[in-house]
């Protein structure tokens, strides 16, 4: 049976937030996923995003997918991530009054993986730790185009993966990041930034660890 899928427009700070949502008739869990860049074509039905989304959905999860401030029909602009932050709290609060206070995962890509990282330290501080982190391609330290991102640290059982090809955010940044954490890495061999034909390693990387 497929999951009940409807989209959803939630207030935010900066105006509505479009939040895609699919789930399970009773859902073990809700699975927060962030997508890439918003300035460089990022949605949230970018395939990585998707195929996160998916595969919490085969683990039982009900999967929210917002767009960022400025992407389809959310409202507000870039705000390299502290706005954005701020949104996925309050979508994260309007899944609880809906769903319940189910176990949260967070799952990101690239940006939205940077993204995260900010959510799960809030959480953190206001006693409500998430389950656990699912990032692929996170944004962190110099990357393409100038960029700059200082991803917070995450807790010991994070799953992060990252492809051995990636030019976008050289695989590097992410080891430097996570050695201070004792944070292990997946590394997928020869994936670039886009998991390009290797989106199935992705799924079967974090079906294997939820289990």
């Amino acid at each position: 049976m497929r999951p009940a899928e409807h989209l959803a427009h939630i207030d935010g700070p900066a105006g509505i937030i479009e939040t895609r949502v699919e789930s399970p008739a009773e859902p073990r869990g809700l699975a927060l996923v962030c997508h890439p860049h918003p300035l460089f074509g990022g949605n949230n039905e970018n395939k990585v995003a998707h195929t996160l989304a998916r595969t919490f959905i085969r683990l039982g999860y009900a999967a929210i997918r917002p767009n960022f401030r400025g992407v389809g029909a959310s409202g507000g602009r870039h705000d390299d991530g502290c706005g954005e932050s701020e949104d996925m709290l309050i979508v994260l609060d309007e899944a609880r009054r809906i769903f319940g206070e189910l176990p949260v995962a967070l799952a990101g890509y690239s940006f939205g993986a940077y993204v995260q990282t900010r959510v799960a330290e809030s959480l953190a501080e206001s006693g409500q730790p998430a389950q656990r982190l699912a990032l692929v391609g996170t944004a962190v330290g110099h990357v393409e185009g100038a960029r700059r991102y200082a991803a917070r640290p995450v807790a010991g059982d994070a799953l992060v993966i990252h492809g051995s090809a990636d030019t976008t955010v050289p695989l590097n940044n992410v080891l430097a990041w996570a050695e201070p954490l004792e944070l292990p890495i997946v590394v997928v061999p020869g994936a670039d930034h886009f998991f390009d034909r290797r989106l199935h390693i992705i799924r079967d990387i974090i079906l294997r660890a939820w289990k």
